[in-house]
C-alpha cells in the first residue's frame, strides 16, 4: 500500500464515532482518496449499502469537520515517528483474508513476523478470575508456545494476562505472543499491565485497529474480541462469569467456523458458568495443551520441561507455603468452597490448610460452616 493511500485511510480513521462497521461502508465502493476528497467537499462517497445505525446528519457534519483539519501525511509520520507498523489488505501477513469483518487497517508495535506462524490459538477470560484460573491460562499459554502455537489474548488483567505471560516464559525463538488492544497503541491499558505491555513490545507483537490517540472506549472492547477470533485457530475459555467478553470472543469464533474449547472449572465458583456452560452446549474440555493441539489437528507429543518437571496437574500450579492464604480467599470469593478441594488444589496436607482457614477465620477474613469456607467473618 503506497503513502498516500496510507495517509488517506489514517485520515478515515481519526474520524469521530468511526467504528469498524462504519469505516467499512465509507470504503465499500471507493479507494480512500476518494473517501477523503468527497468528505473534504461536504459530502458523502456514492455507496450502495445502506447505511449502518448512527450515521446521521449530526455524525456527517462531525465528519466533515474533522477532516478538514489535518492532513494524513502529518498522521503517517506521526505513527512511523513512534514506531508504529500499518498493516493492510495487500500486506503479506494480513491475517483478516476471508475475515466477514475485517478491519480496514491494522496497527502494530513489536514484531511482526510473528503473525507468520500458522497457528494461532486465543486464551480468553474473566478478569476476575481464581488463582486456579490464572495459573491453568499460564501453563496453557507456555505450553502452547513451547509446542510452536502462537499465543493470542486481549493483554487484559487476569486470564489474557496470566496467558501472555506463560506464552513469554516459553521464549520460543519463532513462536511469539500477539495481543490485540482496544485502544492506540500510545494508550497503554490496562495501565495494570504496564510491564506485560512492555514485555510484549519486545519479545512478542501487540495489535490494534484503533490509531494512535484511540482511548478505550467501551465500544471497542466487542470489537476487539472479533479480532481475538478472526485471528485464530481455536479459542480457549479458561474461565468465564455468565456473561462477559470471553463469551462474545466465542461467538465470534463460532460464526467464523473457528473450533471453541473451554477448560472444565467448578460448578460452585462463579467464575466458571460461563465456560461450564459451553461445555455443556458441546464445546470440547480441555485438560492440558494436548486437548488444544489435537483439536488443532497438531502432534500431541509431550512438551518438553523447560526448568524442571512440568507436571499435567494443574493442581500443583495452586500457590503454596505463605501462599496458601491469598489462594484460600481467591477461592473463596468466588463462591463457597470445601476444605476438601482446597486441599486438593493446593497439594498441601489437611493440616496446612485447616491451620490456614483457621487464622483467616480468626482474623475475620473467612467463616468456617460444616467444612465449607465462605468469604467475609461470621454472621453469629
Amino acid at each position: 500500500m503506497n503513502d498516500e493511500t496510507l495517509a488517506a485511510l489514517l485520515e478515515i480513521v481519526h474520524l469521530p464515532g468511526l467504528g469498524p462497521a462504519r469505516a467499512r461502508w465509507l470504503l465499500s465502493e471507493g479507494e480512500p482518496q476518494q473517501v477523503v476528497m468527497a468528505l473534504r467537499q461536504r459530502r458523502v462517497p456514492v455507496v450502495a449499502a445502506e447505511a449502518p445505525t448512527g450515521v446521521t446528519r449530526a455524525l456527517l457534519e462531525k465528519w466533515f469537520a474533522a477532516i478538514g483539519r489535518g492532513t494524513g501525511r502529518d498522521l503517517l509520520d506521526a505513527h512511523r515517528s513512534a514506531g508504529i507498523m500499518l498493516l493492510g489488505p495487500d500486506d503479506p501477513l494480513w491475517p483478516f483474508t476471508d475475515d466477514p469483518e475485517p478491519p480496514v487497517l491494522l496497527f502494530g508495535l513489536g514484531c511482526p513476523d510473528a503473525l507468520a506462524v500458522p497457528h494461532r490459538v486465543a486464551v480468553v477470560g474473566t478478569r476476575r478470575c481464581t488463582s486456579v484460573g490464572r495459573n491453568v491460562a499460564a501453563r496453557l499459554g507456555e505450553d502452547l508456545a513451547a509446542a510452536g502455537v502462537c499465543v493470542v489474548s486481549g493483554l487484559a488483567l487476569g486470564i489474557d494476562g496470566a496467558a501472555h505471560r506463560g506464552a513469554l516464559e516459553a521464549a520460543h525463538p519463532s513462536c511469539r505472543p500477539v495481543a490485540v488492544v482496544g485502544a492506540g497503541l500510545d494508550r497503554i491499558y490496562p495501565p495494570g499491565n504496564r510491564a506485560l505491555w512492555a514485555a510484549l513490545a519486545d519479545d512478542g507483537l501487540i495489535l490494534s485497529e484503533a490509531p494512535l490517540g484511540a482511548p478505550p472506549e467501551r465500544w471497542r472492547f466487542p470489537a476487539r474480541n472479533r479480532l481475538l477470533a478472526g485471528l485464530s485457530s481455536a479459542v480457549v475459555v479458561v474461565e468465564s462469569h455468565e456473561r462477559g467478553g470471553a463469551l462474545l470472543t466465542a461467538d465470534e469464533a463460532a460464526e467464523r467456523g473457528v473450533v471453541v474449547l473451554a477448560v472444565p472449572g467448578s460448578v460452585r465458583s462463579a467464575a466458571s458458568v460461563g465456560s461450564n456452560g459451553l461445555l455443556f452446549d458441546g464445546c470440547p474440555p480441555v485438560r492440558d495443551v494436548d486437548d488444544i493441539l489435537a483439536a488443532l489437528g497438531l502432534d500431541t507429543s509431550p512438551v518438553p520441561a523447560r526448568s524442571g518437571q512440568v507436571s499435567s496437574d494443574w493442581s500443583s500450579e495452586m500457590p503454596r507455603d505463605g501462599e496458601i492464604g491469598r489462594a484460600v480467599l481467591s477461592e473463596a470469593a468466588t463462591g463457597p468452597v470445601h476444605v476438601d478441594t482446597l486441599v486438593a488444589l493446593s497439594g498441601q496436607s489437611v493440616t496446612s490448610v485447616l491451620g490456614c482457614v483457621r487464622a483467616l477465620e480468626d482474623a475475620g477474613r473467612i467463616r468456617l460452616e460444616g467444612g465449607w469456607v465462605h468469604l467475609g467473618g461470621s454472621t453469629r
